[in-house]
């Protein structure tokens, strides 16, 4: 963690990373989940950045079962969790489940008491600091809809009842943020408290509910909600993971609004571009009077989003609406950005171009919704 900011969320540490899985499995589907996990646990023990994994079950209720495993860093399991194969692998697993329950968190601090360590010294792929932060976390999910539906979406998203913002005493929806840009969608919700019990909460709303089932027909990739296994898959591979988020190290300030930022990166770059922007971001987050208050990092393959809080208008300070300011930055994001991709080409040395890049990659705004006690 860097002295002039708070990074709340980050992936880009090198920190080990353990993942704990809870499950709750049907009566008599131990033999046939115990089959699948095997499958899965062959095919895992290849992945690169994979490190062990442990089957558990409870010792007070057979129907209650953990699996832990570690990897290198959150990266490698990232990329293993949103691929195909991974869908693919464990889909035999769901049949077998009544309720799942997943955590990731870095590896901090360890004791070997077989290996103490030196006054000082420290074990290799420790997450290095403690991160602070308001308690929040991001969550976002992108999905395209049939070109032509666009402004029907819009409609859909934009007019429907927000639900109930707290969801019991610790946990609630802070704040819904819906983008578009061409016929793709971005949801960014930020929640405080337990982000699984307010998603949970979010999806079972009949509101909700109605707009899911509204936007179906427009969606370029056909789910079925009332189907387990379709919604699953779905939301799968639309999540968008956050892969880092900074904030300034100054008091709020009043009046910040929020803009999403579309990035689509050349063909395979899409994890270089996020670790840039994050670099960019976390180097900015010092200024003391900069535009960026505050930025979150989403990536999933090629595509990069990258959501900000920002004190005044955008066009003013392009670079660092851009988060590409200091000398060199412009060509590197240049090297890594599918210019054609959203209609820019050209230098990002021109000025002009620059004003270009800003207006196509400036997601439009469908909903922003904070909660009335926030």
């Amino acid at each position: 963690m860097t002295k002039s900011a708070r990074i709340s969320q980050s992936a880009f540490d090198g920190s080990r990373l353990r993942v704990i899985l809870l499950l709750d499995l049907y009566e008599g589907a131990q033999e046939q989940f115990l089959d699948a996990y095997e499958h899965m646990r062959n095919t895992v023990a290849s992945v690169p950045g994979h490190i062990s994994d442990q089957l558990c079950q409870s010792i007070e209720n057979p129907s209650q079962w953990l699996i832990t495993s570690e990897w290198e860093s959150a990266l490698p399991f990232l990329d293993w969790v949103n691929s195909e194969e991974h869908i693919q692998i464990v889909r035999p697993m769901h049949s077998c489940v009544r309720d799942t329950r997943s955590m990731r968190y870095s590896v901090l601090r360890e004791t070997h008491p077989e290996q103490p360590l030196a006054p000082g010294a420290a074990r290799a792929n420790l997450q290095r600091a403690a991160r602070v932060g308001a308690g929040r976390t991001r969550h976002a999910l992108t999905f395209t809809v049939k070109p032509g539906s666009e402004s029907k979406v819009v409609d859909i998203l934009a007019n429907y009842d927000a639900p109930e913002a707290r969801i019991n005493g610790i946990t609630r929806l802070h704040r819904t943020s819906l983008f578009m840009h061409g016929n793709r969608v971005v949801r960014a919700v930020e929640v405080e408290g337990d982000l699984l019990a307010a998603l949970c909460h979010v999806a079972a709303q009949p509101e909700v509910q109605a707009v899911e089932e509204a936007i179906n027909t427009h969606l370029e990739q056909d789910r079925d909600l009332s189907d387990a296994d379709s919604a699953r898959v779905f939301f799968t591979r639309a999540a968008l993971p956050a892969m880092q988020h900074v904030e300034a190290g100054r008091p709020e300030p009043a009046g910040l609004r929020r803009h999403m930022l579309y990035y689509p990166a050349l063909a395979g770059r899409g994890l270089e571009m996020a670790r840039f922007l994050a670099q960019q971001d976390e180097a900015a987050a010092g200024a003391p009077d900069g535009l960026v208050y505050a930025s979150t990092v989403f990536q999933r393959g090629d595509i990069v989003t990258r959501m900000i809080d920002v004190t005044g208008e955008l066009d003013l300070d392009p670079l660092s609406a851009l988060g590409i300011k200091g000398p060199g930055k412009a060509a590197e994001l240049e090297r890594l950005l599918d210019g054609a991709a959203i209609g820019v080409e050209g230098s990002l040395d021109s000025e002009r171009t620059l004003h270009r890049l800003l207006a196509h990659a400036d997601m439009m705004p469908v909903t922003d919704r904070v909660s009335a006690d926030s």
